[in-house]
């Protein structure tokens, strides 16, 4: 941050009404801030750490609806913030007050921290409605500021990875949980944006085959008044409060260049940075909400409100408020903050946050409406990794399967199939067979491909893996909800006793558990996503909703023990395994045809005789052994030139019942190779002598058989 002494600004000139923001341009600075409904604005000068309000300049220019001057005195790190004139009429949408400092929804950079007061909200906190108050109070000394950011930074050869769709493992990690406790970085880093970029996480991520990191929200948000009262705090942070500035508790160092600092280091070692970001509501919340920077600015502009009384928000979020994309310059601010995010600070791709809210136009969800026709067309975001959640709260938000084309999807319909086979429930084999297939009955029918199905087991919301294997049931006290909060449908199995355990039987039957879920989703089709912290067995006691729980329950365990390191182990060979054969990375879906009259059908799904599965076997509630033999020929169109690949065949087996079950294996010339058999530790690959081999109960195998000429 520059340093510059208390100067009077007293030389303000037009300026422009683009780019909207702080802008410095090396002589000055331009200010420009979108209010359609304001009737006088004030740019609101501060010190550098954003504590004294030294100066007001009344902005005089208006252009198009934006607020516009330039002062060529000011430098970087001058803090601001606006206050905004209007009729504070709530009934008729607008809840303008010159009271409230407001922080610029273009900021990219802040200075202090927010502070709960009373005095940040727009009506007098504990009327009955917040329409028939006006609370006078100035919020300022509660607030934090914008910051004059200089954005120049030395990228150097910087070169994204461009990791094809098909070869991605994404790692979802939270920056400060994965970590605050990691034992090879110096206890100042720990929690930062520098930790993630150093050498010691870096190597980790590659010795495990992670090719895709994807962070949990990184704008800066806010910790909410009721976490902040109960003495928690917001940990995962969907609470936005500014799109364009990374959260500062994450930096060590307090400057944004930390942030690109970690960008530049992760893509030298060949990893993307995929951002979980939240742009369907905002920190704000709902009608009784404070007032921080966008309800102040212009309530009607970016909000949707409640066509009957629009005091009122429709909320498709659960969080109070939803973003306005239908109006053009709220969907230009989510268009510019995405393009900042990829041009600025070079990220390489998003997951979007309840992205059917997204789409919402009239209230009706519009898969292709304003916001995903923007994106499409765009040369900037139309090139980026574009992942969707998708759903929201809103009647007809369930969306899996009706993203446009370019768009990948967070498939719940596979973690659930994936979770309800290994906990042994009936009639899952049907389920399981798609999913493991690449989905091709929620994504094919539009023309895309495997990869448009984000495969996953675990999340940041929900159990844990080895939660998931622990608990019957969620165990949330620690949140201060009564337990209420979290999903109740876990779809888990504590395997024979309620949380931790001295029993040996029950502990091995566990980490068979942890190795049956990690390899299914690792030998699927689509694109594996990895929960940081599962690899190793790391635990949230029970707590599925780890949302405010910035502490030792959400932050993962690095503690060494041989568990731990057996599992890692694991997860390492089968990422390996899956990187050095093609068949588990396929560009396109399986046919069930054979490659030409003389080879096998692509795919043939066998029960243990061998036999092809029939139409009858598929409805048997008590099927719970399952053979997915896939050919190595033909059928895996892997280059960007239009050519094929030959592989081996392969033969998984999966076995949900709880004894052993032998299992015929194929007629071939050359003998079976084992790969991996999840019940027994298997270093490298065995010779398969026998004609039927003994699949133990609750357990997965991988073989082989090598083909002339093989890949």
């Amino acid at each position: 941050m520059t340093r510059h002494a208390p100067i009077a600004l007293d030389t303000v000139w037009p300026g422009r009404s683009y780019p909207l923001g702080a802008t410095w341009d090396g002589q000055g600075v331009n200010f420009a801030v979108f209010s359609k409904h304001a009737e006088k604005v004030e740019l609101c000068v501060f010190d550098d750490k954003g504590r004294y309000e030294r100066q007001r300049i009344v902005l005089r220019e208006r252009t198009d609806d934006v607020w516009h001057c330039y002062l060529p005195q000011a430098r970087p790190g001058m803090a601001y913030g606006y206050r905004m004139h209007g009729r504070y009429k709530p009934e008729e949408g607008h809840r303008f007050n010159p009271n409230k400092l407001l922080l610029d929804p273009y900021a990219k950079d802040l200075a202090g921290e927010l502070r709960w007061s009373d005095a940040l909200y727009g009506y007098t906190l504990g009327s009955k409605r917040e329409d028939l108050s006006f609370d006078r109070r100035d919020s300022a000394a509660f607030m934090p500021k914008g910051r004059v950011l200089e954005p120049a930074f030395t990228w150097g050869d910087d070169i994204r990875p461009h990791v094809p769709w098909q070869d991605m493992v994404i790692y979802e990690l939270h920056v400060r949980g994965f970590t605050r406790q990691f034992p090879a970085i110096s206890e100042e880093l720990r929690g930062t944006y520098a930790a993630l970029g150093s050498l010691p996480v870096i190597d980790y991520l590659q010795r495990l085959g992670v090719t895709t990191v994807e962070l949990l929200p990184v704008h800066a948000f806010l910790n909410d008044r009721h976490l902040a009262e109960k003495g928690l705090q917001n940990y995962w942070g969907y609470n936005t409060l500014a799109f364009f500035a990374p959260e500062p508790r994450y930096s060590c160092s307090g400057k944004v260049k930390e942030f690109k600092t970690m960008v530049k280091s992760l893509h030298s070692a060949g990893i993307e940075v995929i951002l979980d970001v939240v742009y369907n509501h905002t920190c704000e919340g709902n009608h009784l909400g404070p007032t921080l920077s966008m309800r102040g600015v212009d309530n009607a502009s970016y909000y949707i409100l409640n066509g009957g009384e629009r005091r009122y928000y429709d909320d498709f979020t659960g969080c109070g408020n939803t973003v306005n994309l239908e109006a053009p310059r709220a969907l230009q601010l989510v268009m510019d903050s995405l393009r900042y995010w990829v041009q600025e600070m070079h990220v390489d791709g998003f997951r979007f946050d309840l992205a059917s809210a997204l789409a919402r136009e009239a209230g009706k969800v519009e898969n292709l409406g304003t916001f995903f026709a923007a994106i499409r067309q765009d040369p900037v975001l139309s090139g980026v990794k574009l992942i969707a959640e998708p759903w929201d709260l809103g009647h007809g938000g369930y969306q899996v399967g009706n993203f446009p084309a370019g768009w990948a999807e967070w498939n719940d319909r596979y973690r659930d199939a994936v979770r309800s086979w290994w906990k042994g429930d009936g009639g899952a084999v049907g389920e399981l067979a798609r999913r493991l297939a690449g989905s091709q009955d929620i994504y094919g029918w539009s023309g895309k491909r495997p990869h448009a199905s984000i495969n996953f087991v675990t999340a940041h919301d929900g159990f844990t893996l080895a939660d998931l294997v622990s608990y019957n049931d969620k165990h949330n006290e620690a949140n201060g909800e009564d337990n209420r909060d979290g999903s109740s449908n876990n779809l888990s199995w504590n395997c024979g006793v309620e949380g931790p355990t001295s029993d040996a039987q029950v502990i091995a039957l566990r980490e068979r558990q942890k190795r049956n879920l990690l390899a299914t989703l690792l030998l699927s089709q689509g694109v594996p996503m990895l929960l940081a912290g599962d690899e190793r067995g790391n635990s949230q006691g029970g707590n599925n909703n780890v949302y405010g729980q910035d502490n030792e329950t959400s932050w993962i365990d690095w503690t060494p023990s041989e568990h731990a390191q057996a599992l890692h182990d694991f997860v390492a060979r089968i990422v390996a395994l899956r990187k050095q054969h093609p068949s588990f990375r396929r560009r396109s879906f399986f046919r069930g045809k054979r490659a030409d009259e003389s080879d096998s059908k692509d795919v043939v799904w066998l029960r243990p005789d061998a036999a092809e599965m029939a139409p009858t076997d598929w409805e048997d509630e008590h099927v719970r052994c399952l053979g997915m033999l896939f050919s190595g020929t033909g059928l895996i169109d892997l280059g960007e030139r239009g050519e094929t690949q030959r592989d081996d065949d392969f033969l998984l087996l999966l076995n949900a019942h709880h004894e052993l079950l032998p299992f015929m294996l194929p007629a071939r010339r050359t003998p079976w190779r084992l790969l991996i058999d999840t019940a027994q530790d298997l270093g490298g690959e065995a010779v398969v002598g026998e004609a039927r081999y003994p699949l133990q109960g609750r357990s997965l195998a991988l073989l082989r058989n090598e083909r002339e000429n093989g890949a």
